[in-house]
């Protein structure tokens, strides 16, 4: 994949609202929400992220995913190869849908303290 496509991932995960960047380990960089990680990308060809089982298990049957090589089977960890566009975009989408997740969830909890 080119740097420019990697660049596209980070540039859009980056435009919204409460996402930050930190480094990670392993020379990774993780997408942030508060204290919750959406994922993280080792330069421009890998995403890793924690998928709810049922997401990771339809893209690992869809050939869009492996299991994370790191991580217990039985975790909801997930390797994203980042190796066209059209990856790229569907790991985008991916993220975003976490990211409402983790908002939500972030929000629900503010409202009741």
């Amino acid at each position: 994949m080119s740097e420019a496509a990697g660049d596209r991932l980070v540039e859009a995960v980056t435009g919204w609202s409460g996402v930050t960047l930190e480094e990670g380990r392993f020379g990774s960089t993780r997408f942030m929400v508060g204290r919750r990680e959406l994922g993280h990308v080792h330069g421009s060809s890998i995403l890793d992220m924690p998928l709810p089982k049922p997401l990771k298990a339809e893209l690992i049957e869809r050939g869009e995913a492996i299991q994370h090589r790191f991580t217990r089977p039985d975790s909801g960890w997930v390797t994203i190869a980042l190796d066209d566009a059209d990856a790229v975009e569907r790991a985008i989408d991916i993220l975003r849908e976490r990211y409402e997740h983790a908002v939500t969830v972030r929000d629900g909890r503010a409202r009741e303290r």
